[in-house]
Formats: structure tokens, C-alpha cells, sequence
């Protein structure tokens, strides 16, 4: 991978944020109520890229995360399948940015969230490359697919249950083999344990 020199024209700027200092004490007063959670680094200045979030081993992950994109003044967006944008959630998933996915749909998921990050003024992806709660001997790398395809850099975040803290990594390029790219994107969360520390 590259180092954040290289990010494209196209995706430098101002990292989104949300306005309101009501959100804001909402997350942090979250965090403190959740353990006493800290956030360690900083976001770059993008407007476009995909955020991996890992380990994840709970559902308790969702609302840290939550708790974390409003007290930072964050705003991103996450997918999520189609079913689930019903009423009554429908309004709130698309609040915190949600994206609905059909999973079956022609171009798959990759194509269309690199159509998303060509259409989109910003965009700030956020991904759990496992895929699943459960412990994964493989990631999913069609974030590193969207990434590369997209020219967008990869800011990789790490949810450590274990020291209570949010570790905010740099942000780079996916430039070489996918494979390769993978083990190097692993390898920033190496330090991190889930909240079900046997499926980290």
C-alpha cells in the first residue's frame, strides 16, 4: 500500500462531518456509559474512502460504533441489506447512513459502490470485512476490490474491547495484489480483541 501522498485529487478534502453539538455530547456521553471508551488518532483529510472496522465479534460493536461516528461529528455510511429498511427502522438506519444493498442484483455489491464513489461528492464507507459476528478463518475482500477499483483510500479503525479504545490507523492506497493487500490491512488489527475475545 501507498502512503496518504498518494490519495487522488478526487478524493481529498474536508473529512464529512455532521452538524450539532447535541450529537456529539449524545456520543460522548455513550462512550463513557459503554466503559469509558478512547478514540486514539484522527481522521485524515478525505471526502472519499472505505473504512474497515474490526474485529467484530457482537452486536454490541454497532452502537460503540455509533456512539463513536457522533461524538467524533462523523458522517459516514455503512451497508446493510435491502429487507432490513423497513418500517418502523427504515428511517433511522438512513439516518446514521445507511445504504440499502440487493445482494442479488446484476452488478453486485462492488460495482455498485464503486458507481457510488464516482456519483458522490463524498463518501466514507464503513466496513466489517468479516463479514459476520462470528470467528472467520478468511476476510471478504470486496472492500479492498471497491477500494482499488474506486481509487479510494482505506483508513483502517480498530475496535479493541480489551483497553476500551477506538484506534484510528492511516490512510492508504490499495495499489498491489489483493492478497498481499490483505495481510498488510490485517496486520494494523492484529493488536485489537473483540468483545468475544475467542473470535477475534
Amino acid at each position: 500500500m501507498n502512503e496518504i501522498e498518494n490519495v487522488p485529487a478526487h478524493a481529498k478534502g474536508e473529512f464529512p462531518t455532521r452538524k450539532g453539538r447535541f450529537l456529539k455530547w449524545v456520543g460522548r456521553v455513550g462512550l463513557r456509559l459503554f466503559g469509558g471508551w478512547k478514540i486514539n488518532g484522527q481522521m485524515p483529510d478525505v471526502k472519499k474512502a472505505i473504512i474497515p472496522i474490526a474485529p467484530h465479534t457482537s452486536n454490541w460493536d454497532f452502537p460503540v460504533g455509533v456512539f463513536v461516528m457522533l461524538a467524533l461529528g462523523l458522517k459516514l455510511n455503512y451497508l446493510g441489506k435491502a429487507s432490513l429498511f423497513r418500517f418502523p427502522i427504515k428511517g433511522l438506519m438512513l439516518k446514521l447512513g445507511g445504504i440499502p444493498i440487493d445482494r442479488s442484483a446484476a452488478n453486485g455489491v462492488v460495482g455498485k459502490m464503486v458507481s457510488e464513489f464516482e456519483s458522490q461528492n463524498e463518501l466514507i464507507l464503513v466496513i466489517t470485512p468479516e463479514g459476520t459476528r462470528k470467528k472467520v478463518q478468511q476476510w471478504k475482500k470486496g472492500f479492498l476490490h471497491m477500494a482499488k477499483q474506486a481509487n479510494v483510500p482505506i483508513i483502517p479503525v480498530a475496535m479493541d474491547f480489551a483497553r476500551k479504545a477506538i484506534d484510528i490507523g492511516p490512510a492508504v492506497m490499495v495499489a498491489g495484489e489483493i492478497e498481499k493487500e490483505l495481510e498488510r490491512v490485517k496486520s494494523f488489527f492484529a493488536h485489537a480483541q473483540g468483545k468475544r475475545a475467542e473470535y477475534s
